[in-house]
């Protein structure tokens, strides 16, 4: 039987991003750019998980859709979209810490170093944000450098600005913020 990873482009007001579906999980949620590090995150997805690619709608997609049209009218802070992460076990540890920065916040990369137990591993915690095929879904963009400063987004630090203009934003209206 073959192995498919379903992928449908969604029109994000800060650019556009790749949907991917392995089942019915939600595989990918990259940035549409050119580039290496993009080339290799759909590679890690494909042979990791030994799938070819279709374009094609498929309901755990519409649900991502859905949730990212929610999201950025400002309605929805978590997403309930069944994931599948790829990765290695250090970058799936990294990912985990990254959904349990609130929505809104932000945290230096040696935080999620410390939080993980590696406290000397900063460069390679950054490598396994680099490595998130799994964008907004899981909040890479929150992640910033030690003196708040925006780091490298695959989505290009306007994108990245842009994404946490829109949490503060909200979190204010709600009066959180």
């Amino acid at each position: 039987m073959e192995r498919v990873m379903r992928v449908w482009r969604y029109a994000a007001p800060c650019g556009e991003l790749v949907l991917g579906a392995y089942g019915d999980r939600l595989c990918m949620c990259d940035w549409a750019t050119d580039g290496v590090a993009r080339g290799v995150v759909m590679s890690r997805l494909t042979h990791g998980l030994g799938a070819v690619l279709s374009e094609e709608r498929v309901p755990v997609l519409e649900m991502a859709a859905r949730q990212l049209d929610e999201y950025f009218a400002g309605e929805r802070e978590e997403f309930s979209v069944p994931l599948l992460p790829v990765g290695t076990d250090f970058q799936q540890r990294v990912w985990r810490e990254l959904m349990n920065v609130p929505y809104g916040c932000t945290v230096p990369y040696r935080y999620i170093a410390k939080v993980i137990g590696q406290p000397q591993a900063v460069r390679a915690v950054a490598g396994a944000i680099g490595a998130n095929g799994l964008s907004l879904f899981i909040p890479c963009h929150r992640v910033v450098g030690s003196d708040g400063s925006l780091t490298g987004y695959a989505g290009g630090l306007e994108a990245k600005q842009y994404l946490l203009n829109l949490e503060r934003r909200c979190r204010k209206v709600l009066g959180l913020g």
